[in-house]
């Protein structure tokens, strides 16, 4: 009698534990639907302003929407590192992210290549076709969509002629293993050579190569250096200067960042304002209003004249009055 008893009291009790997990369960999914916060993981190539700016711009995009409580942001930086790149990438498909925004091209290439289910709204990318990120930058047909940081490599020229009007080798400066870099060197060999300016091309493999190497444009083989948005050469422009300023070269950068690191000129977009921009795509995606391909890849709106002031000391380069009356002085 204890015995049977005794299963009843345990079939009750097991019964019970079932319906508290079931219901359990329910309220769980429930949570997660409307309770739980939304995983955004962030990762970034690397530390340098540009991209600094672009992360700022994209979190203050989703802080300053009605997301702002209902999100939770993971910070992650490779450093640089391939193989760390990976590791981020692994970690956000395996936690069930909901939505991955990959700042610059080494980082979008890992997380396209982890994923095609997770969202990934990307900035700071120099082609997305050329990228293999998709087909066409009009029309995204996969995971992927994002703005694009190719500044007005035309109105970069143009400055140098304006401010070295008898300049006639450019030198560039990049990693080769960069495919937005590349990308570059080739548009700006494609905006000098209808005005008979010929691109000296020097490349490195990593930050420790950057001082030996740039020597190379040393003893009058170039009459400027135009820095692209590299992301090894952007965390290298003090050793950058330090050569180019033995015979006081003068050096060009493709954002404004680098003019605040040292170079003397730069047309610039705001890397912030596209990552500002691809903030709003990612809220609208988070919210189910849109898909990755309702949004086309976009880029920036304007640019912006910024000088180093300091540069120009350093020189002793004489800046016409056309160009100071419509810059920013840094």
């Amino acid at each position: 009698m204890v015995g049977s008893k005794w299963k009843k009291v345990m079939a009750a009790g097991l019964c019970g534990l079932l319906a508290a997990g079931i219901f359990a369960g329910c309220g769980g999914s429930k949570a997660s639907a409307g309770g739980n916060k939304l995983k955004i993981g962030i990762v970034q190539i690397v530390q340098h302003p540009a991209l600094d700016d672009a992360n700022k711009g994209f979190v203050d995009a989703v802080n300053k929407s009605d997301m702002k409580d209902k999100v939770d942001f993971d910070q992650q930086n490779a450093q640089g590192d391939q193989s760390n790149l990976q590791s981020i990438a692994n970690r956000f498909v395996s936690g069930n992210y909901n939505l991955i925004c990959a700042i610059s091209t080494p980082a979008a290439q890992s997380m396209a290549n982890a994923t095609d289910k997770i969202p990934i709204i990307c900035t700071a990318i120099a082609d997305f076709e050329t990228a293999k990120l998709m087909k066409s930058e009009k029309a995204p047909d996969g995971n992927v969509t994002g703005t694009q940081d190719r500044g007005p490599l035309d109105k970069q020229v143009a400055l140098i002629k304006e401010i070295q009007p008898n300049a006639k080798k450019i030198g560039i400066i990049y990693n080769s293993s960069e495919i937005n870099s590349v990308i570059q060197a080739k548009r700006l060999r494609a905006q000098c050579e209808p005005l008979g300016m010929e691109v000296i091309e020097l490349t490195v493999n990593s930050v420790n190569d950057v001082q030996q190497v740039a020597e190379g444009f040393l003893g009058g083989k170039v009459d400027a250096i135009f820095v692209p948005t590299d992301n090894i050469i952007a965390s290298s422009i003090p050793t950058l200067m330090s050569v180019a300023n033995k015979e006081k070269i003068p050096v060009y950068g493709a954002e404004a960042g680098h003019v605040k690191n040292g170079v003397l000129a730069s047309e610039s977009i705001s890397f912030y304002d596209i990552g500002y921009r691809a903030g709003e795509m990612a809220v609208e995606v988070l919210k189910g209003n849109k898909t990755i391909k309702d949004f086309p890849v976009e880029g920036a709106g304007k640019s912006k004249l910024y000088i180093n002031k300091g540069e120009v000391e350093t020189l002793g380069i004489k800046i016409p009055q056309s160009v100071l009356d419509r810059a920013e002085m840094i």
